[in-house]
């Protein structure tokens, strides 16, 4: 995803931009693999020329501190990581962290998800037993990506699970399947396709498909 993320951060202006990590979702699964999450997505950006700081919030007491709070607000790209969506939606709703995230994206910042963080970003986020892998229903995300809700890693279930996972979903959402190593950006109410792979469009039983470089809407 560098080719990728390095577009998203030129497109700040800024000859090095400012990025905050929230490894927040992986926290469920041990301190080592949270500081593991955020140790990854400092090489990762700082590769990419960029100043990144790590917002270790592990919790919603954490969500609520100013300092995070503070650190967010001031990014040019704001990236949640990998790990349980049940735990992110539940610490960052209603936060001074997530204010602030919601602001910084109305000024221009980019609001990135991998995984779990994609998910919460939707209206609807799909609640999935682990393992193995079934559909529990879907809750309301936290609403930067109307109407819509994503299920990630869709290049590694059949798609006949989709299908009942999609059937779950309240009328009107739209379900994106967006496979590994593929990315949707969002701008101006169009999304593009990026990535070696392809996502998937399921607007009740119509399904579409969108290989890298197609534009869609939602």
């Amino acid at each position: 995803m560098a080719a990728i993320d390095a577009e998203l951060l030129a497109s700040s202006g800024r000859a090095r931009p400012r990025v905050a990590i929230l490894p927040t979702a992986s926290w469920p699964d041990g301190e080592a693999v949270f500081l593991r999450w955020a140790a990854l997505g400092v090489e990762h950006f700082e590769g990419l020329g960029a100043e990144v700081e790590v917002v270790l919030v592990r919790g919603r007491s954490d969500a609520d501190d100013p300092a995070f709070a503070q650190a967010v607000g001031e990014a040019d790209l704001i990236y949640l990581s990998g790990g349980k969506p049940d735990h992110l939606l539940l610490t960052l709703a209603g936060t001074a962290v997530w204010a602030a995230a919601v602001e910084a994206n109305a000024r221009g910042s980019v609001l990135a998800g991998c995984s779990a963080g994609a998910m919460v970003l939707c209206s609807q986020q799909a609640r999935l037993r682990n393992p193995p892998h079934l559909p529990l229903g879907f809750q309301p995300g936290l609403g930067v990506v109307a109407g819509a809700a994503v299920l990630p890693h869709y290049d590694r279930f059949p798609e006949s699970l989709a299908a009942v996972r999609v059937a779950l979903a309240p009328h009107g959402t739209v379900v994106l399947g967006i496979d590994e190593d593929t990315a949707a950006i969002g701008r101006d109410g169009s999304w593009q396709v990026r990535g070696t792979g392809r996502v998937t469009i399921w607007r009740g039983r119509h399904r579409e498909r969108h290989p890298a470089g197609d534009v869609f809407r939602i």
